[in-house]
């Protein structure tokens, strides 16, 4: 291996670990691992390191560039100013970082390391904003549901990476560093009260099983049962955590809504929402209202007694796919579905592969697209800064790794 390529390597995975680490501690803590890994995209362009990239690969950044160019060609189809490029924006900018991690793979150390500090650091803060500053739902230094759900996320990656630890010449350091990662991050969404994410948390569990359960013994799945089991109930019936109270708040909404005390709450509006975007689906199905549109539509159905005029204050469905299907019709709709669902399924096949570290990492591409999938069940996670930029880039970190291990294991064959 040449300097530059030792370099290059070296590079990567400090940009994967800062990417993970300092993704919600600091403003957009994000953006600092990206634009180093942006960065390298470009540098690609001096380097010339021989990609080969095969028909998988082309299937990743075709997936990411048809969502960014649909989105924002509609917009501008729609009349919207040219803030709403800004969004997509970051799936094309992602390609070249995928590009760069390909060429040049992180150690995997530091991309686990990363997740887990990201996770420890995202519940810590959480905790003191919850306990100590007295906030009623810890949002970091983003919205809370957005706080809530990508710090679930970086727990979920944290257990995800619980097969590489296996394998490691320190694997009871490493697995219990994990452990800690997804018991915080979990704990930061628990102390947000963004409910969304916790409802899809048993899918997680269930990929995790799949994936990881043959290599258990019976009285180890029996142990880590009775332990989820009785984690869930310490922290449901801790009066600290909030818990308790936001899932009691959710059956009363939904009761309310249903008898027809109360469409104000914040379950009730969101199913007010959902309402008025299945009859927007249903006037312009095939491209959609555009984001401007939406608004009219709704308003018009407000003035019709359709949907309660309290809805009016949100520009989105709080459903990441009714929206979607609401503003750019069946097209967006189905640029959505192929982001989630191609890398799903490419890095599933790979959920039962030999090598741990292959599967580690498959495991985390398989539950990045499961959390999405998830999220946006009660929100509209890609129209925000963070949503889409965690996505995109974790999506190119991951990816070029994998790629990376598809490589080594057809060299070997």
């Amino acid at each position: 291996m040449s300097n530059t390529a030792r370099w290059a390597h070296h590079y990567t995975s400090l940009a994967a670990f800062l990417f993970g680490a300092l993704s919600l501690v600091i403003p957009t803590g994000y953006s600092l691992g990206a634009a180093l890994l942006l960065l390298g995209g470009i540098a690609l362009v001096f380097l010339r390191p021989g990609l080969k990239l095969d028909r998988q690969d082309r299937a990743i950044m075709a997936v990411m560039l048809a969502y960014a160019v649909v989105v924002m060609l509609m917009a501008l189809w729609g009349g919207e100013s040219s803030r709403a490029l800004d969004r997509p924006s970051r799936l094309l900018l992602a390609v070249p970082a995928l590009l760069f991690v390909l060429a040049y793979p992180p150690r995997l150390a530091w991309m686990w390391a990363g997740f887990a500090v990201g996770a420890i650091a995202a519940g810590t803060w959480a905790a003191w904003q919850k306990l100590f500053m007295d906030i009623e739902r810890a949002g970091g230094y983003t919205h809370v549901i957005q706080f809530g759900n990508l710090s679930m996320l970086l727990g979920i990656l944290s257990l995800a990476g619980l097969g590489w630890a296996f394998v490691q010449p320190r694997r009871l350091t490493w697995s219990a560093f994990l452990l800690g990662g997804a018991l915080m991050g979990i704990l930061g969404s628990l102390l947000s009260g963004s409910r969304g994410g916790w409802i899809g948390f048993p899918l997680v569990l269930i990929v995790l099983y799949r994936s990881y359960g043959s290599q258990l013994s019976l009285r180890l799945k029996l142990a880590i049962f009775g332990g989820v089991l009785a984690a869930a109930a310490v922290v449901f019936f801790m009066p600290q955590t909030g818990v308790q109270e936001r899932v009691i708040q959710a059956f009363n909404d939904i009761a309310w809504y249903l008898s027809g005390d109360s469409q104000e709450t914040s379950l009730g509006a969101r199913f007010e929402m959902w309402k008025g975007a299945t009859h927007l689906i249903a006037d312009k199905p095939f491209l959609g209202w555009g984001e401007i549109g939406y608004q009219s539509g709704m308003a018009s159905l407000a003035e019709q007694g359709l949907v309660n005029p309290s809805i009016l204050q949100f520009g989105h469905a709080h459903n990441e796919f009714l929206d979607a299907f609401a503003k750019r019709g069946v097209v967006g709709l189905t640029v959505l579905l192929l982001l989630y669902l191609v890398p799903m399924r490419l890095f599933g096949r790979y959920l039962r592969h030999d090598n741990l570290e292959v599967r580690s990492v498959a495991v985390a591409g398989v539950l990045l697209s499961v959390a999405y999938i998830d999220f946006g069940l009660s929100q509209v996670f890609l129209t925000h800064n963070s949503g889409v930029m965690m996505f995109a880039f974790l999506l190119a970190i991951l990816w070029g790794v994998h790629g990376h291990h598809r490589r080594c294991l057809a060299s070997r064959t």
